[in-house]
């Protein structure tokens, strides 16, 4: 069982970034909701904090650093969605591309990119990895990449690819002889086609778009080799510590809401059953954070050694964030009544944006 306390760096961190969470993103979320976009300042704000630089991890410290820097990144996520969820996403969007060249790319790749992403226009890195089928899996891809002498055809059709119409570089993920790959694309080459945003239920703050490659041409350079495990792990425990931070939110809005509301001559949180709600939501969210805490952990430390363990907790991290952020945002919109329904509160706008959290993994990686 893993032990774990906050070291002062990273009490820091979370400082920081609840500031900037709670006086920028909260209050300018429910506009982006409305909008359709994130204000560009408020994101480079957000990105100015060093969140999408890359060294979040120390890959070459010793056990007791890497221990503790393992974390960064997933209490950094798990603070920015308690702020608002797709704020957090369009934040860390350019991790996306970055995180998997920092595990997986050659030097020459990580040289070409990884120095230009740290602070920089938040639209011109992405990704490409979900496809729309009822069956998806990232380890069995319909897109497809075919050898052809020194390079790659790309085919196959992509959904929920962040800024997709503004990206100037895209990861895009595809079967090579039944085996997942990346490939670094320029958004330009020819034969991407991005289609119509997509509209969804939450998230609407966070631009979504399809794309389609037909035979796409990608130099054999531009190639990603490896096991991905690192990345769905830790693309699995980013979305654990995103559900994590939406959750708490959720459940701080009700109890202050149940503390505050007087009904029938009583507080709402004297009612028996809000208490018992309460008491399930807090103990939940505790119990999932450590799961999401011991998934980070081993993600940066153990998968690359071999535990096969670590893929298994960052999965059980983010099937349980799933159904905690669904669960713990629809009772905040049942504890507040009718007043939940109503766009004056926000539960009602993080109830559809929690719905995300079990859908849409391949949308976040720190």
């Amino acid at each position: 069982m893993y032990s774990f306390q906050p070291s002062p760096e990273q009490h820091r961190l979370i400082e920081t970034v609840r500031r900037f969470a709670a006086q920028e993103l909260r209050p300018a979320a429910r506009a982006a909701d409305e909008s359709g976009e994130w204000p560009s300042a408020v994101i480079q704000r957000g990105m100015q904090l060093g969140l999408t630089q890359v060294g979040l991890t120390d890959a070459d410290g010793d056990g007791d650093s890497r221990e503790q820097t393992a974390l960064n990144g997933t209490l950094a996520a798990e603070v920015l969605a308690y702020g608002d969820l797709a704020g957090a996403l369009a934040i860390l969007m350019p991790n996306l591309f970055a995180v998997p060249v920092a595990i997986l790319g050659s030097d020459v790749q990580k040289a070409e990119f990884l120095a230009d992403i740290s602070i920089g226009d938040e639209a011109e890195y992405t990704a490409a990895l979900i496809e729309l089928d009822w069956d998806f899996d990232a380890c069995a891809l319909k897109t497809t990449a075919i050898r052809d002498g020194d390079h790659y055809l790309l085919t196959g059709v992509k959904a929920y690819v962040p800024a997709a119409d503004k990206a100037r570089t895209m990861l895009v993920y595809a079967a090579l002889e039944g085996e997942t790959q990346a490939f670094i694309v320029e958004a330009e080459a020819e034969g991407v086609v991005v289609g119509a945003r997509q509209k969804l239920l939450g998230l609407n703050g966070f631009p979504l778009f399809g794309v389609e490659l037909k035979d796409v041409r990608v130099d054999k350079s531009k190639r990603l080799d490896g096991d991905f495990g690192l990345v769905w792990a830790r693309m699995q425990t980013t979305w654990a510590a995103m559900g994590v931070g939406l959750a708490q939110a959720a459940f701080d809005y009700a109890r202050d809401y149940a503390k505050e509301r007087e009904v029938f001559g009583s507080k709402v949180a004297q009612k028996q059953s809000i208490a018992f709600m309460l008491a399930e939501m807090a103990t939940e969210i505790e119990a999932i954070r450590l799961v999401t805490w011991q998934a980070a952990w081993q993600a940066a430390w153990q998968l690359d050694e071999g535990d096969i363990g670590a893929g298994h907790t960052a999965y059980l991290a983010h099937m349980g964030a799933g159904e905690l952020a669904m669960r713990g945002t629809d009772r905040a919109v049942q504890i507040l009544g009718g007043h939940g329904y109503v766009r004056e509160h926000p539960v009602e706008m993080w109830m559809r944006n929690g719905r995300a959290i079990a859908s849409l993994t391949g949308l976040a990686v720190v």
